[in-house]
């Protein structure tokens, strides 16, 4: 919800989003393709959804006060068609 979102950040309960971007960069670059705030376990968190390079998809929740990573989960890249076919093409 938008209104408490707003709320939060006014009353110095999270972080802005930019601030937080700028010091999550630094250690998981990539490009934003999403992002939610929560209220989790009495906590607001930033669900975080980067593109990688290399087309690595990462998800990160991010404590919405401090920056702090809480957790990450990758998932790798998407196999293209020639990759496939070439692991196929080694077995024996």
């Amino acid at each position: 919800d938008h209104d408490r979102a707003r709320a939060a950040l006014k009353a110095g309960e999270v972080l802005p989003l930019q601030e937080v971007l700028e010091k999550v960069q630094r250690s998981h670059p990539g490009e934003l393709l999403e992002v939610e705030l929560e209220r989790e376990d009495g906590r607001w968190v930033y669900e975080l959804k980067l593109l990688q390079s290399g087309g690595r998809l990462l998800r990160l929740d991010v404590d919405a006060k401090t920056a702090a990573v809480l957790r990450s989960r990758q998932r790798p890249a998407p196999e293209t068609k020639t990759s496939a076919a070439s692991a196929s093409e080694r077995r024996p």
